[in-house]
């Protein structure tokens, strides 16, 4: 299965980005082949947050582990079938090994506010 992980770098070993619409990077890794592929992410001024679920979506991810989701990602993500973990902290790594022990739950819902007004 493809997990999308939100970092501020490329690679394993890089921190959380904390922000999933305005992520540096999209951590696509698959948890069969443990591939790990980086997508950039440029958020423009307005729907950064429906443009980062479509990101997530058209590359296949069926769960994404971030910090925080907001209302217009939530939504994006939970109509395309993305599973949504909040609250993941330390790196990438650290987010994929949290995420194999079960140690995340499902978000019932955005953690985060719109930046709409």
């Amino acid at each position: 299965m493809k997990i999308c992980i939100t970092a501020k770098g490329t690679g394993l070993n890089d921190p959380i980005d904390p922000h999933f619409g305005r992520a540096a990077y999209f951590l696509f890794y698959d948890t069969e082949t443990e591939a790990l592929d980086a997508v950039a992410n440029s958020p423009g001024a307005h729907g950064a947050g429906v443009q980062a679920a479509q990101i997530v979506a058209g590359n296949g991810a069926k769960a994404v582990i971030t910090g925080s989701v907001g209302p217009n990602a939530h939504r994006g993500l939970a109509a395309a079938g993305v599973e949504i973990y909040i609250g993941a902290q330390g790196t990438v790594a650290d987010a994929i090994a949290d995420y194999k022990a079960g140690k995340f739950s499902r978000a019932a819902g955005p953690s985060g506010k719109g930046h709409g007004g």
